[in-house]
């Protein structure tokens, strides 16, 4: 697994790093210092699986860096690990298609759990963040389903049921859409959708997209036609 890790702060960045490396034990470590330095990077190496950066650097604007690197690493997810903790912020890093947003003063644990769900699909967000609503009607109805759930722990089967909404996203994801295209196909933003696979994943107590489609067909949400198979 190949991450990209950007952080001006140097004792951080190495924290991370060794943090990942001793977590997951196939990953391929590289490390950037500023915007410059991401852009370079994703020049030279391509293909990463993951992109972990802070907010503020130097080197550009951070929401012009943001749509530049999701425009050249298209559906590799981003996540924000900042100090920083406003709603406005939030939005905008969801809607440039940004998948989680971790507090620096979160503990390892978070930090993994985190980085576990944006793999699967889903989007983090903090606790902190979940509990100010954003201006986004869509995304504020599943961050209420997500203050009733478990957050940054591994998804548990849940009694709530998926929405019509919901359930028009896993058919999408059954079909093998990305969350780019099936942004475009409802309407809405990839930070949107994100938001919405993170509910289902949750309400349907799995880890993954592939597992998601299963459960829906077991609890008669999609037919085995939407599933193919």
């Amino acid at each position: 697994m190949k991450i990209l890790i950007a952080d001006d702060h140097e004792l951080f960045l190495n924290g991370l790093e060794f943090i990942l490396k001793s977590e997951i034990k196939d990953a391929e470590i590289v490390l950037a210092k500023n915007y410059t330095e991401i852009f370079d990077c994703l020049e030279k190496y391509k293909n990463f699986d993951l992109i972990i950066t802070d907010l503020a650097m130097p080197g550009a604007n951070w929401l012009e860096a943001l749509n530049r690197i999701h425009q050249i690493a298209g559906e590799t997810p981003i996540i924000i690990v900042s100090a920083v903790f406003d709603k406005e912020i939030l939005q905008k890093t969801l809607e440039v298609g940004v998948s989680g947003y971790i507090p620096k003063s979160s503990s390892n644990a978070v930090m993994l759990s985190a980085i576990n769900l944006v793999r699967a699909g889903g989007v983090y967000i903090p606790h902190e963040l979940l509990e100010n609503p954003v201006n986004n009607k869509e995304i504020n109805k599943e961050i209420k389903t997500l203050q009733t759930l478990s957050e940054g722990q591994a998804p548990h089967k849940s009694t709530k049921k998926l929405t019509p909404r919901q359930i028009e996203v896993i058919k999408c994801i059954a079909r093998g859409l990305s969350n780019k295209l099936i942004a475009y196909e409802l309407g809405l933003t990839e930070g949107t959708v994100k938001v919405h696979i993170t509910v289902i994943l949750k309400i349907l107590g799995v880890t993954n997209r592939t597992a998601a489609v299963m459960e829906a067909v077991k609890n008669g949400y999609i037919s085995n036609a939407d599933a193919n198979l």
